[in-house]
């Protein structure tokens, strides 16, 4: 069978990707560094998956996988170097570690004379994905292999759409390799980053200009979904599900998405009807109770998620140069820096940087002054709101 290689045996890892190539026909390694999830898939040479609706819940089986452990970085470069395909799935952050031994695996590969080209799908919530990892790659590779590593490898960027929620332990009580996912199975891909053949991938699209793509997932469909965690928290809910059929946070959300989509539609010259079907599509798919998705995992790590180039901060920046004003971005970013997680000490620390400095400051200090100024006053408006408002509940 032909094999393709999957680093990060997580929740797309498995429950997107991983299934989505065994569909297409490959073998499936995964590489990770949970011992316990190694062990499993090794064992069981494969792994369930419930597709959950209201409809309905499907059970499948994903099989012919086995796994490496990222930190034999002689096991994870030979599976490199035999690989048919390959995707990350492991986290920006993680990146950078992942960088040197996939490029031990290339030298490898190009040492025994492989000839045909590496297509290495990056899905990663992470804008200009292709550049930043072809930079940490590059850096590993001998000067002499460049040459190889422009010509041989692809970095393909990804728009991963399905939502696949933190398992509970009810659920992984008779396998604790189960994941639960969405029905939604469609994964747009940059046609023009493939290196030679494209491969034939169950629920790929292949789109170019591929940015726009990139731009509606990161801009819209993510953030809209941690705007409902930060203002459902705000409103005492646990889950996505609730949170998002409560009027009030519905009409912020929306707006807020349509803000967005209306700063692409100028952008792109592409169809406001059709973004707005699409905003109505992931409403519908973020009401989906079967998923059981908690604010607290989708609303987590909101310092990355307000960053400049992330689906806060950079939702707002985009649509005030496509001449929007991103009102109900604001509120969502306003909710962000109220998010209460007792076990997030860097966000605790920044929110007590806000009470000593202020909003805009505190925002500045963590994107280097390159939030715009408009964009600033906004939060800070209702920032003092929504903090005033918590103030007087208690």
């Amino acid at each position: 069978m032909k094999k393709a290689v999957m680093y990060g045996a997580g929740n797309i890892g498995r429950g997107f990707i991983g299934q989505m190539f065994h569909k297409s026909g490959y073998e499936v390694v995964f590489i990770d560094v949970n011992p316990a999830v190694i062990t499993s898939l090794n064992e069981q040479n494969g792994y369930p998956i419930v597709i959950a609706s209201e409809d309905e819940l499907v059970n499948e089986w994903v099989e012919n996988v086995s796994a490496v452990d990222g930190k034999d970085t002689k096991a994870v470069s030979r599976v490199i170097a035999d690989a048919d395909i390959m995707a990350t799935a492991v986290g920006a952050n993680i990146l950078k570690w992942i960088a040197e031994p996939i490029a031990i695996g290339l030298e490898l590969r190009w040492q025994e004379n492989v000839k045909e080209p590496l297509n290495i799908l990056l899905c990663e919530n992470l804008m200009n994905a292709g550049s930043i990892m072809e930079k940490l790659i590059k850096t590993h590779i001998s000067h002499e292999n460049l040459g190889l590593f422009k010509n041989n490898v692809g970095l393909v960027e990804t728009s991963i759409g399905r939502m696949v929620p933190v398992m509970t332990k009810e659920r992984q009580k008779e396998n604790p390799l189960c994941i639960w996912v969405e029905p939604y199975d469609q994964i747009p891909l940059d046609k023009k980053a493939f290196k030679g053949d494209i491969p034939k991938l169950v629920g790929a699209i292949l789109y170019t200009p591929f940015k726009y793509y990139v731009e509606k997932k990161l801009y819209i469909h993510n953030m809209g979904h941690a705007m409902v965690a930060y203002m459902g928290q705000l409103y005492n809910y646990e889950l996505i599900s609730e949170a998002v059929k409560d009027p009030i946070i519905r009409k912020m959300v929306v707006g807020a998405m349509n803000e967005v989509a209306e700063g692409l539609s100028k952008h792109y010259n592409t169809s406001i009807t059709e973004l707005q079907k699409h905003i109505d599509d992931l409403i519908s798919r973020f009401e989906n109770p079967y998923l059981g998705d908690t604010i607290e995992r989708v609303g987590a790590d909101p310092l990355r998620k307000l960053l400049v180039d992330d689906r806060l901060i950079g939702a707002g920046n985009y649509c005030i140069r496509e001449g929007v004003s991103p009102v109900f971005i604001s509120m969502g970013i306003a909710c962000a820096l109220l998010f209460k997680d007792k076990n997030d000490t860097k966000f605790i620390d920044f929110k007590e940087k806000i009470k000593r400095n202020g909003v805009e400051s505190a925002l500045q200090s963590i994107n280097e002054a390159k939030m715009d100024r408009k964009l600033a006053s906004y939060i800070n408006h209702y920032y003092d709101l929504f903090y005033y408002g918590i103030q007087q509940k208690s």
